[in-house]
This record gives C-alpha cells, structure tokens and sequence, in this order.
C-alpha cells in the first residue's frame, strides 16, 4: 500500500466515523464527528505532504 492510498482510506474512514457521529446526534454524537473531521483533514493533508524517495 503506498503513502497516497493510505491518506485515502484515512480520509474515507473518517468521513464514514463523521457521517455516524452526525446520525448518533447529542453530545457524544459531536465527539465522534469532530473525531471523523479530523481523520478527514488528517488525511488530506497526508495526501499533500512530500514523501521521502529512497
């Protein structure tokens, strides 16, 4: 798996972890979607930053 799959399924997952918090609702339901946001902005980032070549 490379370094830009990775960041994809971060992102994928946290969108998933996002769309659960926002169904759940209350205050553990904002708790698990800021969770999945940053999954999300986490990985998107990931997908940006310049890899190492060896």
């Amino acid at each position: 798996m490379n370094g830009k799959t990775t960041s994809w399924v971060v992102a994928g997952i946290g969108a998933v972890v996002t769309a659960i918090g926002y169904m759940t609702g209350g205050t553990i339901g904002a708790g698990i979607t800021g969770f999945g946001l940053a999954h999300v902005v986490l990985g998107t980032l990931d997908m940006f930053r310049p890899s190492v070549q060896k």
